[in-house]
């Protein structure tokens, strides 16, 4: 591989000292895990004129569960989630997430919290914070602010991040006792985009989070489906129901990966099998976490 430009690098220690570099040093960039940065650079898509590393940041990388909601530092890798404790027990649907990124390599390097600033519509973190309401804590000159994530992505490639910001963390609040599954349709096994991926979840109280990734601009809720499910016991009519509307909830397009048409069909597919696999681990007979529905 070769990145035909130069760059300054920089590896900060504390958050503060990243913030002042990034207002300093014009045309810098951040950079955590770099595993889609690096591969823009590559590709001459991106062309940074200074990296500012933040691995040598502490405190970014905790994984943290307070009785009410889990914290996951800026740091935090996909191979972390897959071994993290706390994650295991308050919201193992992430380890069904991780375990279907990319390759090992990849997971050991690439960050949640990069992930969704590359902001690429087929993100596999996306759907799964969206169905847990995230909160993404940012810090830059003006001090801190929290974004909510259904504000956090505005186009392809492009998140509500300003300019001078960095993550520094998200909050997630699963409900205490649920179900959720996350699908994954790709090519083949290995490292691959999604061509379509769907996180749901099933609180105690019939409440029904539902998001997509790949089929629009960006990671979406899927509005209408939630509202039509909320408050109701799953049933073969209901969720006949609910896969009548999805072609509303999504924008898929077609391109290298999969056409327009068998998105959509596979979303169906996806939804039902989602939807069922969620209440099921929700009644404790479904299948353990992490499993390939798909």
């Amino acid at each position: 591989m070769v990145i035909a430009q130069d760059v300054r690098y920089y590896k900060p220690e504390t958050v503060e000292e990243a913030i002042g570099l990034l207002g300093a040093e014009s045309g810098s960039t951040i950079l955590a895990g770099g595993t889609d940065l690096v591969a823009w650079m590559r590709d001459d898509v991106a062309h940074p004129e200074v990296l500012i590393d933040l691995k040598g940041v502490p405190g970014l990388d905790t994984i943290a569960w307070d009785g009410d909601a889990l914290h996951l530092g800026a740091l935090v890798t996909f191979s972390e989630l897959l071994a993290s404790r706390e994650i295991a027990d308050n919201a193992p649907v992430f380890h069904e997430m991780a375990d279907l990124v990319a390759s090992v390599g990849i997971r050991n390097r690439a960050t949640v919290a990069g992930n969704i600033c590359s902001a690429v519509p087929s993100c596999d973190a996306g759907p799964v914070l969206l169905a847990y309401d995230t909160n993404v804590r940012v810090v830059g000159p003006g001090g801190e602010r929290v974004v909510p994530i259904d504000e956090w992505f505005v186009g392809p490639r492009r998140s509500a991040l300003a300019d001078g910001e960095i993550v520094v963390a998200m909050t997630v609040r699963p409900p205490r006792r649920h179900g959720a599954a996350f699908l994954k349709l790709a090519r083949y096994e290995g490292e691959d985009l999604a061509q379509a991926s769907l996180a749901v979840s099933i609180s105690e109280a019939a409440e029904y989070r539902v998001a997509f990734g790949a089929v629009a601009p960006t990671p979406r809720r899927a509005r209408r489906i939630e509202a039509m499910l909320q408050g109701k016991r799953l049933s073969d009519g209901l969720i006949a129901e609910a896969i009548a509307v999805v072609a509303d909830e999504i924008a898929p397009i077609s391109d290298i990966r999969a056409g327009k048409v068998y998105r959509e069909h596979m979303c169906r597919v996806m939804l039902d099998r989602g939807l069922r696999a969620a209440a099921a681990r929700l009644d404790g007979s479904g299948a353990p976490y992490p499993t390939r529905f798909i």
